[in-house]
């Protein structure tokens, strides 16, 4: 994952599942996709463990960007059908990241 110099923002999502999938796959992949298309977008990490808690987070240009995904239409509509039927809990965290490393075995 190539990310530009800092400084950039990341906003985390961790949630806790409900039992089942009831399209949420399709529907998260769909919306990984919509999210790629976004002004501002730079990067997507997700992982989801078999208890049901996943993490996700998403890196944005600025918070300007942030704020236009989160009122996309469609995103909202995901969000009202993820507290219906696909969340037990979920925590928002938005974060400017100022620096940034990573290291990678030759």
């Amino acid at each position: 994952m190539e990310l530009p110099e800092p400084p950039y923002y990341a906003v985390i999502f961790t949630s806790r599942r409900t039992e089942g999938d009831r399209g949420y796959a399709q529907r998260a992949a769909y919306m990984a996709e919509l999210a790629a298309k976004q002004p501002g977008y730079l990067a997507m990490n997700s992982v989801r463990d078999e208890s049901g808690l996943g993490i996700t987070v998403s890196y944005w240009r600025d918070e300007d960007s942030i704020a236009a995904w989160r009122a996309n239409l469609e995103h909202t509509e995901t969000r009202n059908q993820g507290r219906a039927e696909w969340y037990r809990s979920f925590d928002v965290q938005v974060s400017r990241v100022e620096r940034a490393y990573r290291f990678e075995r030759p």
